[in-house]
């Protein structure tokens, strides 16, 4: 039974159109995957579905008394203004009943009569609402879902819910949500922010959840997870699979071979009338001529329609990593660490007795939960952050890339072009096609950097930072911002990679793909692991133990004497300069998203007061305009607050 049906949906954005005639149902019972690449109207449908934004034709048609939730990736539309996390209903129906009980009390009402029979009457239909919204287990179960969430701690305490991080307020709007349990819950990007056992906690409750989900996500094991129908927006048109992510890709393959073979079977036909037309013309048969000529036309309209749908949208990445030549010994140690240990002044160790080594073609990734230290580790080994206790050695002839969760770049103020120009020795038209192949197309080649969003500015850092080709890339979260086709190229791009890599990364199906070690922190302590899904058993048997036997040191200790000499001191001083000019960076750029933010609020509050009475098809579009650069500023805003 349909409770949703978007019907012949279409909206414009300037000259471009991000949805064009889409129509689906949501049916009871249904847990829907929607994806496509960045920017090509998921979250714009979402916006439509809730009433957010109008369409410029077709209509949303709720069947009955459907409810919608809906959690945005703007934390700025969800409501954590009052003192409480109970909804409004709630609190009313307390107070109303709280009322009725004492007017019982107070008056000795004959039980037989009218007024007491209306007051029992009014009283028994508030009791009934107040059990059908869940009232009387509403904390038990807020507080269950904030601790699968990964809150500890009591914070249905607190007085104010809006100094809470970006990433707090997601998780407690997630769980107000879930817990009004609405007929659809429309998700996007709910992932975000969460670790990887509040993700298995959120997988649970969503296939086990009673009503409808319709999820925008780009994490492939989660909709692996909890999906049986995938629905795809590419182009402004909707393509509907069975199954979850496995089996749409299984069926998108098996699409696209078909495809593949129409648009052959089309393309040597229309070679073969081409040739006939023109053996009509050398034949002066100037009828059977014109009558090719018109079937020519017919046909290349009809490939030219045939051949679109092999294309995949625009701004995909699509490149080869190729590091320097590694010369001598495949198993040479290219970084070792011996008994490292840290913690920040006064604190409790955030790990302690970590030894491990990198051989030159190794893929390793730091796995584990939100704060146990993965990106710290990682810019200590990368010589950026000091005061541990232990040893990191590097080979003196290594190159090193690294790639954070934050991008930063000397000038903003230049272009995408200019900014790789500097970097390399390309001719122009060689970096603009360098620039194509991470989503850099046509006019996007001149945008300035202090414009571009979170993923154009991660594309574009990535850009850079690969043709220098170093000899181990450290990674920390480089998927984040990364839409489904573009994680796939960078995973394909990182295997055939013949160098070292350390990466810290939550994404699931990524690690899978890339990883040739786990490291993966249980407590305070970091151990070795073939595979993802073996740390995840272990996680789970021995989470927050001290006293499993951590990694033992390799006995193969090729790093030569020379190298030794390049310890921490000699590494963070190298790089204390450069990263207090990081640092500076990131404040600049805080205190201009601040800025913009500020900006765009003040914009979208004025077309917003426009809705009610004179708005213009334009004034839809802008506004949906402001609502995206506001996620990416917001995005942004979060990811610098967290380094600062």
């Amino acid at each position: 039974m349909p409770l949703l049906t978007v019907e012949n949906v279409s909206i414009n954005f300037h000259a471009r159109q991000l949805l064009d005639d889409v129509t689906f149902k949501i049916n009871e019972g249904d847990k829907i995957a929607f994806i496509g690449n960045n920017g090509a109207g998921k979250s714009t449908l979402f916006k439509i579905i809730k009433g957010v934004i109008k369409p410029d034709g077709g209509k949303v048609l709720f069947h009955g008394n459907t409810i919608v939730g809906y959690l945005s990736q703007n934390m700025d539309e969800q409501d954590l203004s009052g003192s409480t996390l109970k909804p409004q209903r709630l609190i009313d129906l307390e107070a109303e009943l709280k009322e009725k009980e004492y007017v019982i009390a107070a008056n000795e009402y004959e039980t037989d009569s009218s007024e007491y029979k209306l007051l029992m009457s009014e009283y028994s239909k508030l009791v009934a609402e107040f059990e059908a919204l869940g009232g009387y287990d509403y904390e038990y179960r807020i507080k269950e879902a904030l601790a699968g969430l990964g809150f500890k701690g009591n914070i249905t305490e607190r007085e104010d819910f809006t100094t809470l991080s970006g990433g707090e307020k997601m998780r407690v709007c997630l769980a107000q949500l879930i817990v009004a349990r609405p007929d659809i819950l429309l998700l996007d990007e709910p992932t975000n922010h969460l670790d990887a056992d509040a993700v298995s906690w959120l997988e649970g409750f969503l296939k086990s959840y009673s009503g409808s989900v319709f999820v925008i996500s780009h994490d492939r094991y989660f909709i692996d997870r909890i999906a049986n129908r995938v629905i795809e927006l590419t182009d402004g048109n909707i393509k509907e699979y069975k199954g979850n992510y496995s089996d749409y890709k299984r069926q998108y393959k098996e699409f696209m071979k078909s495809q593949q073979a129409l648009v052959d079977n089309l393309t040597n036909e229309l070679e073969h009338q081409l040739d006939v037309k023109q053996t009509m013309l050398s034949h002066r048969n100037i009828s059977g001529y014109h009558q090719r000529e018109k079937m020519v036309n017919k046909l290349s309209v009809i490939l030219e329609n045939e051949r679109a749908k092999l294309s995949h949208g625009v701004g995909q990445m699509n490149f080869t990593v190729v590091p320097r030549t590694i010369e001598g010994d495949e198993d040479k140690i290219l970084l070792s660490v011996k008994n490292v240990s840290k913690r920040f002044d006064d604190m409790p160790f955030l790990f302690t007795d970590v030894s491990f080594d990198v051989k030159a073609t190794q893929k390793l990734f730091l796995c584990g939960p939100n704060g146990c230290g993965k990106s710290t580790l990682l810019t200590m080994l990368l010589g950026r952050q000091g005061g541990f206790d232990g040893q990191v050695f590097i080979s003196g002839a290594c190159e090193c890339g690294y790639m954070g969760q934050f991008v930063p770049f000397d000038d903003e103020t230049i272009s995408a072009l200019d900014e790789l120009l500097s970097k390399t020795d390309l001719s122009e038209t060689q970096a603009r096609n360098l620039l194509a192949r991470f989503g850099f197309r046509d006019i996007d080649v001149y945008k300035k950097i202090n414009v571009l969003s979170g993923g154009e500015r991660s594309r574009l850092y990535l850009c850079c930072l690969l043709t220098s080709r170093p000899d181990i890339l450290f990674l920390d979260e480089p998927t984040n911002h990364l839409d489904i086709n573009s994680r796939e190229i960078l995973e394909d791009a990182l295997c055939e990679y013949n160098g070292a890599i350390i990466c810290v990364s939550h994404d699931r199906y990524f690690i899978d793909k890339c990883a040739d070690r786990i490291l993966g922190f249980i407590g305070k302590r970091i151990f070795e692991y073939d595979n993802y899904a073996e740390y995840r058993k272990n996680y789970s048997l021995n989470s927050g133990a001290e006293s499993v036997e951590p990694i033992s040191v390799s006995e193969d200790n090729s790093v030569s004497s020379d190298d030794k000499r390049n310890t921490e001191a000699k590494i963070e001083s190298k790089n204390r300069a450069k990263e207090r000019k990081l640092v500076a960076q990131k404040r600049e750029r805080f205190r201009e998203v601040e800025k913009l933010i500020g900006e765009r609020e003040a914009e979208q509050k004025t077309l917003e007061e426009k809705f009610s009475s004179d708005a213009t098809p334009d004034d839809y579009s802008r506004y949906a305009a402001v609502c995206d650069e506001l996620n990416a500023l917001y995005d942004e805003y979060l990811l610098l607050s967290d380094e600062l």
